[in-house]
């Protein structure tokens, strides 16, 4: 950031200015660059994760107010975490991750608990929040582009991304005036998308710098702008978001 960019945020108001701002897996890659932001525009942050280790690390590095160690699917334990942080204004869910696999590969239970656990942590959270959240206050999930792109392999992360996609405005209705949207990303370049891909994350990068309209990869930061925006128009719920530099509208 310039000198001259520092000063021109110095001299407008936050739109986050003084909001408590939850992020579920937030010490790396997506998670925690919305973090970062959402610190940036003038939030008070929450960390959790399930990995003590990186969690510390990830709230040190952006001045956390409070951070927490465990694992978003565990009912209990996600009540009684919301229970001591008490009221917040905006909740950004980036825990969790695809499961990739061709069909002959896949392993079922694991297929099964992907879909019913990102469908059920949202609903959980769709319970437990709205009661803490202030006027226009916000849950947001991540979620993705696999059902605009029918692949091989992507079977169990399409049949995740509709169902989230489908819940999400069924729940904005139920839970209002709190308001619910999905972010659905492409390729970003992570940490994650870096073990999936291995030795092939090269040649992904390229390829999608030749192909993508925007002549680049998505960057966590990109994703964290969008997410950061859907906190504070509070014009926006049951929406799903299509984050992949454009994608999509490729043959």
């Amino acid at each position: 950031m310039t000198n001259d960019e520092k000063s021109h945020r110095a001299s407008r108001p936050l739109p986050l200015e003084g909001r408590t701002i939850v992020v579920l897996g937030g010490s790396s890659g997506i998670g925690f660059a919305v973090a970062e932001l959402a610190r940036d525009e003038g939030a008070n942050v929450v960390l959790t994760a399930r990995d003590p280790g990186r969690l510390r690390a990830a709230a040190e590095r952006i001045g956390a107010v409070g951070s927490a160690a465990f694992d978003v699917s565990a009912h209990g334990e996600l009540v009684a975490f919301f229970d001591q942080i008490g009221a917040v204004d905006h909740v950004f869910v980036a825990a969790g991750g695809p499961y990739y696999a061709p069909l002959a590969d896949i392993d079922l239970d694991a297929a099964t608990q992907s879909v019913a656990g990102a469908v059920g942590t949202m609903l959980d959270l769709a319970r437990i929040v709205p009661p803490k959240l202030g006027r226009g206050g916000s849950l947001t999930f991540m979620s993705g582009t696999g059902p605009r792109r029918p692949a091989p392999g992507a079977s169990v992360i399409a049949a995740m991304a509709a169902a989230t996609t489908a819940a999400a405005a069924n729940l904005a209705l139920e839970i209002a005036p709190a308001r619910i949207n999905l972010i659905a990303a492409g390729f970003v370049d992570t940490e994650l998308s870096a073990r999936l891909l291995g030795d092939a994350l090269q040649d992904r990068r390229q390829e999608l710098r030749s192909t993508l309209p925007i002549g680049r990869v998505v960057e966590p930061g990109d994703v964290a702008a969008l997410a950061v925006h859907l906190m504070v128009n509070t014009a926006i719920t049951g929406a799903v978001f299509d984050i992949d530099g454009g994608q999509k509208l490729l043959p």
